[in-house]
């Protein structure tokens, strides 16, 4: 069995006692943390179409700690024109594992 859930803007295929990794949640370790915004739901080839979402359908995590992500550099340069300019940006996650699907 698994879902297509809708996780902070970010939608995933999820399924029992996975790990994922997803922008970071206010929550504290150890926590749970339920989002009701199932797109999808295949129980054992018995798919159902949320429109938009499924009603009654919810996926349980349990956040298991926050991290932060690759460090990006954005460099901006314009030519002959001595402009030069570096950014850098590192977003935040919450590793989760998902505890319960019901549907």
């Amino acid at each position: 069995m698994y879902v297509i859930v809708d996780i902070q803007g970010q939608q995933m295929k999820v399924e029992k006692d996975q790990k994922l990794f997803v922008h970071r949640i206010n929550a504290e370790n150890g926590s749970t943390v339920e989002f009701d915004k199932v797109l999808l739901v295949d129980n054992g080839g018995t798919v159902t179409v949320g429109t938009p979402t499924v009603d009654g359908a919810k996926v349980v995590l349990e956040v298991v700690s926050q991290a932060k992500g690759d460090k990006v550099l954005i460099f901006h340069k314009k030519r002959r024109k001595g402009h030069r300019k570096l950014n850098g940006h590192r977003q935040q996650f919450s590793e989760v594992i998902v505890k319960e699907i019901i549907a």
